[in-house]
């Protein structure tokens, strides 16, 4: 059946981390209906090969479109550096990727041309931000770190404290020491540590956080394939994971700000 402007937006993440691309998304659009689903059974996807996260993410992206939406966010850096040309090939939807918005918002924001990216083992791997920043300026540099740690400490609660400062700090001394003025969180989990990542880069370092600008290009590939909901009422709600639902409407509340009141269990195998 063809989408209609009612139908939903499908947004995926290897697990909880994409809730700030779907809080973007439902403050920017509140009328739009919005499907998430977090593959908390195989959380995090950034230290998997790029055929297991393709193969992920193309079982999530069919689900979400076999529920009719008419446009998917890939809420996840990793599976977007890897999995997006197979995702695209897999489901008949418009797909949105979170490395472009990154990377364009980024050269908006740096002054002296020295870009930072903080990522899963994957993400950094691929390159991803550094090739979409030098394919618009060629001359700014960019310094990749590998922050393998931060996933499972989102994903278990813990934003802060004397732990989370330390593997920070060591985290960040190559792009401290490179002198970077501008970090992109390379996953959408890495906003719950944006306190601790700044406060590790120091006060004039600008952290860049793909939701917003993820959740614009949203919008206007919406409006010009005329399929904007009109925001006369709340749209619905609706999430989905492939373990542990009780976990993630817990930690999903505290993520959103708001109660997540039902999680749909949907295991898969890949």
């Amino acid at each position: 059946m063809k989408p209609t402007a009612r139908s939903p937006i499908g947004v995926f993440d290897s697990g909880l981390g994409g809730l700030t691309v779907f809080k973007a998304l439902a403050r920017r659009m509140p009328g739009e209906s919005l499907v998430y689903f977090g593959d908390t059974a195989h959380v995090p996807y950034g230290s998997k090969s790029p055929e297991a996260i393709a193969r992920y993410s193309t079982a999530v992206a069919r689900f979400l479109a076999g529920r009719g939406i008419k446009l998917l966010v890939v809420a996840c850096n990793t599976s977007s550096a890897w999995a997006l040309p197979a995702i695209r090939r897999a489901v008949k939807v418009p797909v949105i990727g979170v490395i472009e918005p990154g990377a364009r918002a980024a050269l908006a924001a740096t002054r002296g041309g020295r870009v930072g990216v903080i990522g899963t083992e994957a993400t950094v791997k691929s390159g991803a931000y550094p090739k979409a920043i030098r394919a618009v300026s060629p001359k700014t540099r960019t310094v990749s770190q590998a922050c393998p740690l931060f996933v499972p400490l989102v994903e278990e609660g813990w934003w802060d404290g004397k732990v989370v400062d330390e593997v920070a700090r060591k985290y960040t001394a190559p792009l401290r020491a490179a002198r970077v003025d501008t970090v992109i969180l390379g996953c959408t989990h890495y906003p719950y540590l944006k306190k601790t990542i700044g406060k590790a880069m120091g006060p004039r370092v600008k952290l860049i956080d793909s939701a917003e600008e993820t959740a614009r290009e949203t919008e206007r590939v919406l409006a010009e394939l005329r399929l904007r909901a009109p925001n006369r009422k709340l749209g619905n709600r609706m999430f989905f994971a492939s373990d542990a639902p009780e976990r993630f409407a817990r930690l999903g509340k505290r993520m959103l700000g708001a109660a997540v009141k039902s999680v749909k269990l949907h295991p898969f195998d890949a």
